[in-house]
């Protein structure tokens, strides 16, 4: 009798916190400390991958930080979405706020629409509607994708998931904020497990891409913000930045016109040998590419990649 309450009882109860194991809570209170007591910091993997967007991080990925991401991730503690989402939040709202990066403007971008009393709220289709002391911009998170084969194994894509939470979070606050899943793999790519920051850039260079009606969806308006849960080499997210910028290329609207140096085509050129990758990243960027109005944000990122702080 008692091991079947016990059972059902975990059915509907948490069994032990994600981050130490303690029985009876989603994330006890010194394991949510971890993950979103610190302040949201820039953070830049070394080397730093061509195309990098400036990325912010919510915690090092580290102790009890590392153990409720991969027990959401790897175990399937999806009630631990919600922790997750709050932080990866506190990590955009940081790249918002400081419209950091190595544009004039960052993240900065094209702000909510101007009435005759300053900005006002923007009803696009983002859900939020602001308040005193909140962003008027409206923010587009993009996940990052994981391998088909992945979220098969896991059962549950885990940055989409914690994307959607953030969202959430965002909206709640009073930033207007939705979920774009507009990325996907455009071919299969090796495990990237063992992979050193080298290998990790030709396994994934020109594996993504939009998908059809994404760039109509991104011209939408306001920020977009690579999101994922976890940076290491930063290979992904400069993966994933190339393909956004190359839709953002072949559209019109906010983010420009079509040129010959940033066609999809041109980029794949570059990006098929891992000859020349670097620079076409770089003429795309300085020709008319998405930058300042582009940035990215994890939930963790190693500890060394915060080191830009102390510099």
């Amino acid at each position: 009798m008692r091991g079947w309450w016990r059972d059902l009882t975990d059915l509907v109860l948490p069994a032990e916190c994600g981050g130490c194991g303690r029985p009876r809570t989603v994330l006890c209170p010194e394991c949510r400390a971890a993950l979103t007591g610190a302040v949201p910091s820039r953070v830049r993997p070394e080397p730093e991958p061509p195309g990098l967007p400036v990325v912010h991080a919510a915690a090092p990925y580290e102790d009890e930080v590392r153990a409720v991401l991969l027990a959401h991730k790897e175990r399937g503690a999806l009630m631990l979405a919600g922790p997750l989402g709050a932080a990866l939040a506190r990590a955009v709202r940081a790249g918002l706020a400081t419209g950091g990066g190595s544009g004039a403007g960052g993240w900065s971008g094209a702000g909510g629409r101007r009435g005759a009393a300053g900005l006002v709220p923007c009803a696009d289709g983002f859900g939020g509607m602001g308040g005193v002391g909140v962003s008027w911009t409206p923010v587009s998170l993009v996940p990052v994708p994981s391998a088909p084969w992945a979220v098969r194994a896991r059962g549950h894509d885990p940055a989409r998931r914690i994307a959607l939470a953030a969202a959430g979070e965002l909206r709640r606050t009073g930033t207007p904020a939705r979920v774009l899943a507009v990325l996907r793999q455009r071919r299969a790519v090796a495990d990237q497990s063992g992979l050193n920051s080298r290998q990790r850039l030709d396994n994934l260079a020109g594996a993504l891409e939009v998908a059809a009606g994404g760039a109509r969806l991104l011209a939408g308006g306001g920020r977009v913000v690579l999101v994922d849960d976890l940076m290491t080499t930063g290979a992904s997210l400069a993966e994933a930045a190339r393909a956004l910028e190359a839709a953002f290329a072949t559209g019109t609207g906010p983010y420009g016109r079509v040129t010959p140096k940033v066609t999809r085509e041109g980029m794949a050129r570059a990006t098929a040998t891992g000859v020349g990758r670097p620079e076409a990243v770089r003429e795309m960027r300085g020709a008319n590419g998405a930058e300042g109005r582009l940035g990215a944000a994890v939930v963790a990122a190693t500890p060394a990649s915060f080191e830009i702080n102390r510099n």
